[in-house]
């Protein structure tokens, strides 16, 4: 999974807090062997006693996450091909919501359509004034299906709506605050990074009991997420082997 080529996904813990971090060099694209193994990481960490608290980083300075890989959608040459990728994305969000320990997204740069999902997953999302986000989906003939209950859960039908509507705008990190998909946006990457270590040491002093019951109760409404998001990932999946979706695709 390491290598320049494949990118890779790491997990390092200091103390009680663990971070998980993942880079591909496409912008941080995502291809069907990260997120399996992103979802994974996720899920062990949860499982992990000597851990309490977790963060979700990409490496690099400028995308936090640019989304499915590209490579990978144009590869796919079957409705079950495509499936199995989008299941990728839905493996990687029901670990997250499944997950008894606060996860934290340190949000360095623009986020594109499964990079919006992965920071609506978070539980807590710091990021820079420069990190624009964008749904890109149904400009590529797909539409944001699999991440539509993530977003909708973050911020709302008509908020979420106008992203997936409006496929070709950037929306700034102050309008993606407003709406509740930061918790926090500064100015700098020291600001940004003094604000999560504040974070992560309150949460890592605090109750393990009381930060899962805590989950539970914001996550409390999605336990049937495991099938939607299967049933989406099945419309996903169909959709990109589309003449429509190949073009567009092709072009990117």
């Amino acid at each position: 999974m390491n290598g320049l080529i494949s990118g890779y996904v790491k997990s390092v813990r200091h103390g009680q807090c663990l971070t998980i971090e993942f880079f591909h060099p496409k912008s941080n694209s995502l291809p069907g062997t990260l997120l399996m193994e992103l979802g994974f990481q996720i899920h062990a960490a949860g499982l992990d006693e000597e851990v309490r608290v977790i963060l979700l980083r990409s490496a690099g300075e400028k995308a936090f996450c640019a989304g499915a890989s590209f490579q990978e959608l144009g590869s796919i040459k079957t409705a079950g091909e495509g499936e199995d990728f989008f299941n990728g994305f839905a493996h990687v969000f029901n670990s997250m919501r499944k997950c008894p320990k606060f996860i934290i997204a340190r949000v360095q740069g623009k986020c594109v359509g499964g990079g919006v999902g992965l920071v609506a997953a978070a539980d807590y999302a710091i990021a820079l004034t420069g990190a624009e986000i964008r749904l890109s989906e149904l400009s590529l003939g797909i539409g944001p299906f699999v991440i539509g209950p993530v977003m909708e859960r973050k911020i709302g039908l008509s908020a979420f709506s106008q992203l997936a509507i409006d496929a070709n705008s950037w929306r700034t990190a102050e309008w993606a605050k407003s709406r509740g998909f930061y918790s926090e946006v500064h100015a700098t990457k020291e600001v940004m990074d003094e604000s999560i270590y504040r974070l992560q040491n309150y949460l890592s002093h605090s109750s393990p009991d009381a930060m899962k019951e805590m989950k539970k109760m914001f996550w409390e409404g999605t336990s049937h997420w495991d099938q939607l998001l299967a049933e989406r990932a099945k419309i996903s999946g169909k959709l990109v082997i589309s003449e429509f979706a190949r073009k567009a695709i092709n072009k990117g």
